[in-house]
């Protein structure tokens, strides 16, 4: 509200309280019961207290800047922040994502952004800006005092945009990361078994750790995510908030995932027969996990040319989309550098990156992703360190485990010989007169 509008209204309360103090009291004076009322009526309906009611409802009309505005203010005189520019480039390095993909977002957004202000504090800020703000903490990895001189805001007002996204989006659209139906895992398989001929795999299990240093500025841990994706990198599964000493075992089996899957709720459709062995749906993962019968891990010291060599090179295969995934996480300022909050805001950034990562997919901006990732061995071998070594004794879960592993490292093998085949025809159909 203007400082002219406020004394307008203060100076008329006053006048009206000071009527109603002077007026003669009703019980003392019988003759005249509503001796005050007709001048409390006169003032109501003066001029001044009409103009005043007018410039206050006017008031509540707020006027946001926003990045895109026709007629911008200048910064200097209204302390908002300057638009940034509208460029392929730009975008990408301040945003991770196109133009047309942060208009997207910003229409799903507006109405969740702009619904709190800090307490006492009203930013008259358009939704773009604050998605802009928070967009570009996650995006570059800037600090807050850095945040501030770029879009001239407060620091508590470029901490409250980042932390207000983030909670935006992992408390409404945490449903871009969901575990697949029966019928869509059937389209995750699919999409495995292109590139490797191996059926029923259902996903990638990886987990990487990302660094945070608390809020004293000097204790720096880490924290472990566990993330389960297909064969294009899309998030399926995201579990976070372990401590990054634990092994990528120990986390799995922390997991609701490991539970689940455990308990028959998940990965419980029918097998399928793969050289007369029953292989029911499973996933894939490196050597730090344990070999289970829905949990494929590669041969140690495979032979050269043998069916197990055949199937740990379809199995490096299949990981590499979720070492792109993380990858591209990691891609993200916020979660490249060690994150100065606490462990629940670190976990919150981890969510909301990964959240994105989704939504980008889906729109097929590739702004985020990484590229030519070709060589899984050359990339985050974080579980190399955090494998348990303990020997357990073969049982007959494992025992389960050997003869389908064995019976897909078979079906690897003859996947590898048909194109190869298949290659051979080629090249002689070619080379024919």
């Amino acid at each position: 509200m203007e400082s002219s509008t406020l004394v307008a209204l203060l100076s008329s309360i006053s006048q009206l309280l000071l009527l109603l103090v002077l007026s003669p009291n009703p019980s003392t004076d019988s003759s005249s019961p509503n001796h005050a009322f007709p001048a409390v009526h006169h003032f109501l309906s003066s001029q001044e207290i009409a103009a005043t009611l007018s410039l206050l409802s006017l008031s509540r009309k707020r006027k946001r800047a926003r990045l895109d505005s026709s007629e911008p203010t200048p910064p200097a005189q209204l302390g908002l922040p300057l638009p940034l520019p509208r460029t392929p480039d730009s975008f990408k390095t301040s945003f991770r994502m196109t133009s047309s993909t942060f208009e997207w977002l910003c229409s799903l957004l507006e109405p969740l952004l702009e619904c709190r202000d800090p307490i006492g504090s009203p930013l008259n800020l358009s939704a773009d800006l604050r998605l802009g703000i928070g967009l570009f903490r996650l995006a570059t990895g800037a600090n807050y005092p850095e945040i501030s001189r770029q879009f001239r805001v407060s620091e508590s007002v470029s901490r409250f945009c980042s932390k207000q996204l983030c909670r935006v989006l992992c408390t409404n659209y945490r449903f871009w990361i969901e575990f697949p139906n029966k019928t869509e895992l059937e389209s995750v398989s699919s999409g495995f078994e292109t590139h490797t001929g191996l059926p029923n795999c259902c996903g990638v299990i990886d987990c990487t750790r990302f660094k945070f240093v608390r809020s004293n500025g000097v204790d720096q841990e880490e924290v472990a995510a566990q993330i389960m994706v297909d064969a294009n990198s899309r998030i399926l599964s995201i579990v976070a908030g372990f401590r990054g000493n634990k092994s990528d075992a120990r986390v799995l089996k922390s997991s609701t995932l490991y539970a689940d899957i455990e308990g028959g709720k998940l990965l419980n459709s029918d097998p399928v027969s793969v050289n007369g062995v029953p292989v029911n749906q499973y996933l894939v993962g490196d050597e730090g996990y344990p070999l289970l019968p829905w949990l494929m891990v590669p041969f140690v010291d495979a032979m050269p040319g043998s069916d197990e060599q055949q199937f740990n090179a379809a199995h490096s295969r299949m990981r590499l989309s979720g070492l792109r995934a993380i990858d591209s996480l990691k891609n993200w300022g916020v979660l490249s550098i060690p994150i100065r909050e606490e462990m629940k805001m670190a976990v919150a950034y981890i969510g909301a990156c990964s959240i994105l990562h989704n939504g980008l997919l889906m729109r097929e901006d590739y702004s985020a992703m990484s590229a030519g990732l070709d060589d899984y061995s050359v990339y985050d071998q974080s579980s190399q360190y955090h494998r348990d070594n303990s020997s357990l004794e073969e049982s007959s879960i494992e025992r389960k485990a050997s003869v389908i592993r064995n019976a897909l490292a078979t079906k690897a093998k003859e996947f590898q010989e048909s194109i190869f085949s298949t290659h051979s025809s080629s090249l002689v159909s070619l080379q024919s007169p």
